[in-house]
C-alpha cells in the first residue's frame, strides 16, 4: 500500500476549497497531511475546517499567527466568567486587540465559533493548544523543515531551540536566504502569499525554500497542496 505525504498552508477558513482539495488528491486514511498554520480567519468557515481536521488522525496542523490570535480569544470565550458576554469581561488592552483581530479577518472565525456549542469550542481550544511550531519530515532521502513563516532572525549558527514563536510564525524572510547548506534539506512555509513574491498564485521555489501560500481565501487566489513524495503540485480555486 502506498502512503503519501502532503502539505498545505494558510487555508484561512476556505472550507469549500479545502474539501475540494481533499477530493482532488483523493486523500485517504493511509495518507498524511500537514497544514502549516493560519487555518482560521478571513474565509467563510474556519470552525468547519478545524472540526473536520480534528476528525482525522492523519492531519497534523502547525501554529500560525492567525491561529495564535484566535486561540487567545477562544480561551477568553470559554472562560467561566465570560460565559454569557465575554466582551464585557475584557480589559482595555484585550478589547483593543479583539477589535484589531476582527478587522484583520477574525470576524469570520468569531462568528463561526459563536455558532458552536460550548463543548465544541472547548474541544477546538484543546486541539489548537497542541499545535507545534514546526515539524521535521524525512522522506525519500530528503528532509523537509515545515514551519508557518520561516526562520526569523536567522543566523547560520542559531539553534532551532533558540527561535522564538514570533520568529517562526510572524517573520517575512527574503526568499533568497539559504537556511541550510545541505542540498537535501528544504524549508516549506506559508504566511507570505506567493503572488507578492512571483506575481502568480503558484508554489514558489527559491534556494531550497518552498512557499505554498497561494491565497486560498482570496477570489483571485488558489489553495495549493504539495506532495512531498514526488513534489507534485495541486491547485483548486
Amino acid at each position: 500500500m502506498v502512503y503519501i505525504t502532503y502539505v498545505m498552508s494558510d487555508l484561512h477558513g476556505a472550507y469549500e476549497r479545502y474539501k475540494r482539495m481533499l477530493r482532488l488528491i483523493e486523500f485517504s486514511g493511509n495518507d498524511t497531511l500537514f497544514v502549516l498554520g493560519d487555518i482560521v480567519d478571513r474565509g467563510e468557515n474556519p470552525a468547519g475546517i478545524l472540526l473536520d481536521m480534528m476528525s482525522r488522525k492523519n492531519v497534523y496542523p502547525l501554529m500560525g499567527n492567525h491561529d495564535c490570535m484566535a486561540m487567545y480569544f477562544l480561551e477568553i470565550m470559554n472562560s467561566e466568567t465570560a460565559e454569557h458576554d465575554f466582551i464585557k469581561h475584557m480589559n482595555e488592552e484585550d478589547s483593543s486587540d479583539f477589535s484589531c483581530w476582527l478587522s484583520s479577518g477574525g470576524k469570520t472565525t468569531f462568528d463561526s465559533l459563536c455558532r458552536l456549542t460550548t463543548a465544541e469550542r472547548a474541544d477546538i481550544l484543546r486541539y489548537m493548544q497542541e499545535f507545534p511550531l514546526y515539524e521535521i519530515v524525512n522522506l525519500n532521502e530528503r528532509t523537509f523543515f515545515l514551519v508557518h513563516a520561516g526562520l526569523g532572525g536567522f543566523r547560520p549558527d542559531k539553534k532551532l531551540s533558540e527561535y522564538t514563536a514570533e520568529e517562526l510564525i510572524m517573520s517575512r524572510n527574503d526568499p533568497k536566504t539559504r537556511f541550510f547548506d545541505d542540498d537535501s534539506v528544504y524549508v516549506v512555509m506559508g504566511h507570505t502569499p506567493t503572488p507578492l513574491m512571483c506575481g502568480k498564485a503558484v508554489i514558489y521555489h527559491c534556494n531550497n525554500n518552498i512557499y505554498i501560500d497561494c491565497g486560498a481565501y482570496s477570489p483571485d487566489g488558489r489553495l495549493a497542496c504539495l506532495c512531498l513524495d514526488n513534489m507534485e503540485e495541486y491547485y483548486v480555486r
